[in-house]
């Protein structure tokens, strides 16, 4: 495998390759938010004529407050000869790496950069079709080659998907137990070739993620390590989810799922409505997730306990402002159908909060404090 970015980086930084990060709005929350936006101005229009009171500065510029709550989190890479660059999602829920080709037919391509085959003079077609699945939507495609190795070339993506996301693709970190077949994902080559000293990359999401190595100036105190559950999705076990001493979820212990291409925190429905009681007892109207800010100022974290530690998730991180006066609530519903039954996903929230390390020789995560 060749990547000349990164090979550049490692000379410089002794095989601990940093990559900036920033953020974007979420490929997977933007088209929900934009539907939760749509459908509450229009039930409450007469309310936000008002021109007083907790709607004053919501009604006047709504829209773009109210896309700016939900973030992701993406780099740059580079593929093909001459280099093509992409903004790509880093995403530890999916191991393939694709973008989006010139001649996608889909409306959802409109809008992104994509890759040019015949500008390539090292791309190779791999004359097979490919169909992957991810949280906010689905892709189909086909596959080819270049100096990035294999990777996906989408020509439809389904609405949802692309369609409010200004990014060209996924870069996918999960184990390789699931990218496409005959294709290795991008962190196994650079391991496998020796350009990473050790496999091992971290996030830290306010403005970082490093392949081959930690970096402790990005975090305080110890990293606590977590096994991975099994070697797929970087699952862990967790023991409890409290507020104020009181268990509030995940009552006989369950799991979770560490995701950096997830925004929320998600979790079973029925359990997600519950804690959002705890945290917004007066909802504005008929939205659980909406709430004033003023009733979010003295809110007490949220403790997600995994392997015996506390990992508290202040106000500050799973409570997001839209305007001046209207907050929303960061957790999210929709695991339900997962097995086990009660699993819970921790997007970029929690892990906003907290460094993270993912070791892949030793099937485990580290966690401490964000510096």
């Amino acid at each position: 495998m060749k990547w000349p970015v990164l090979l550049g980086l490692v000379a410089l930084l002794e095989c601990i390759v940093k990559i900036p990060i920033k953020k974007k709005q979420a490929l997977q929350e933007i088209f929900r938010v934009k539907i939760l936006t749509k459908n509450f101005l229009q039930a409450k229009a007469y309310s936000l004529s008002d021109n007083s009171g907790l709607y004053q500065s919501f009604s006047s510029h709504p829209q773009r407050n109210i896309l700016n709550m939900s973030m992701a989190y993406i780099s740059n890479i580079t593929t093909g000869t001459p280099p093509q660059q992409f903004q790509v999602i880093f995403d530890t829920n999916s191991s393939d790496l694709w973008v989006l080709p010139v001649y996608c037919p889909s409306s959802s391509c409109s809008t992104n950069s994509k890759f040019n085959p015949s500008q390539s003079s090292t791309f190779q077609d791999m004359r097979r079709t490919i169909n992957l699945s991810f949280g906010s939507g689905r892709m189909s495609g086909y596959l080819g080659s270049d100096i990035v190795w294999a990777f996906g070339l989408s020509t439809n993506l389904s609405r949802e998907a692309m369609e409010y996301g200004p990014y060209d693709g996924i870069l996918g970190l999960a184990y390789p137990s699931f990218p496409t077949d005959g294709t290795s994902p991008v962190f196994d080559n650079l391991n496998n070739r020796r350009v990473i000293s050790q496999p091992v990359f971290a996030f830290y999401l306010s403005s970082m993620v490093m392949f081959g190595g930690v970096d402790n100036s990005y975090f305080h105190r110890d990293l606590k390590w977590i096994p991975v559950i099994q070697p797929r999705y970087w699952q862990i076990m967790m023991n409890r989810v409290s507020m104020n001493g009181k268990i509030i979820a995940c009552y006989h212990g369950c799991q979770a799922i560490v995701d950096t291409g997830s925004s929320l925190l998600i979790g079973p429905t029925d359990l997600v409505s519950s804690i959002q009681g705890h945290i917004n007892p007066s909802p504005i109207r008929d939205s659980e997730q909406m709430m004033s800010c003023n009733d979010a100022t003295n809110l007490p974290p949220v403790i997600f306990t995994i392997h015996c530690t506390d990992f508290p998730v202040s106000p500050k991180y799973y409570i997001q402002k839209i305007s001046k006066s209207l907050c929303f609530s960061s957790f999210q519903g929709g695991t339900e159908n997962m097995v086990p039954l009660e699993t819970w996903i921790l997007g970029d929230i929690f892990l906003r909060a907290y460094f993270s390390v993912f070791d892949q020789s030793k099937n485990r995560i580290g966690l401490a404090p964000a510096a």
